[in-house]
């Protein structure tokens, strides 16, 4: 059999959301019941529940999923993963990239799992900010490493659509523990992630 991609949505949450959208369109001066738009509320509510999925999901469950006993004690890094999260302020999207290192103390994790632990706390309603420190601290509750460093690079709907509508403008945010906090160890970080290796 052919792999399948199924999503699942709860039937409550869904009606509710749905009815809500439709008093939204409706409200902004739109016809729910033209062709165009008939499914519209539908389609927002599983689009919203999908891109806040993270509120269900366990971070450190995953990390813990696949931690293996190594002696490697040099940094890891993974850079220029894709994250799409959800400003809390605008509920307008935010978008960029993030790096993430940790050097182990005893264990290391697999790859795949860093950038799914960024997706559970991407995808819930989020400033960078507090994004960034999530992702940091719950690798460094988890692995406990000797020290962890992640920096992510987004541009925000809500600058580039509304208000200052800036839209060359990239925001940074960074936070470091342990070894990172260093300053030789934290710099060859950001030039190792600066760097362009392949």
């Amino acid at each position: 059999m052919a792999y399948k991609h199924h999503e699942e949505y709860d039937d409550d949450v869904t009606a509710r959301l749905q009815a809500f959208y439709g008093d939204i369109i409706s409200d902004l001066g739109e016809d729910v019941a033209r062709e165009g738009l008939v499914k519209t509320p539908e389609r927002a509510a599983k689009a919203m529940q999908f891109l806040t999925q993270g509120y269900e999901q366990d971070a450190e469950e995953i990390l813990r999923s696949a931690m293996f006993r190594e002696n490697y004690s040099e940094m890891v890094i993974v850079k220029d993963i894709e994250l799409y999260s959800l400003c809390e302020h605008h509920v307008l999207p935010f978008f960029g990239k993030a790096h993430v290192a940790y050097i182990p103390n005893g264990y290391i994790v697999g790859l795949s799992k860093i950038p799914r632990v960024i997706d559970v706390f991407a995808r819930r309603l989020q400033v960078q900010e507090r994004l960034t420190d999530q992702i940091l601290h719950c690798i460094q509750n988890t692995l406990q490493p000797q020290g962890a460093a992640v920096v992510i690079e987004a541009r925000h709907m809500c600058m580039m659509m509304r208000g200052v509508q800036k839209q060359n403008s990239v925001t940074t945010t960074s936070a470091f523990t342990g070894e990172f906090q260093k300053v030789e160890t934290r710099n060859e970080f950001l030039n190792l992630i600066n760097a362009k290796l392949h």
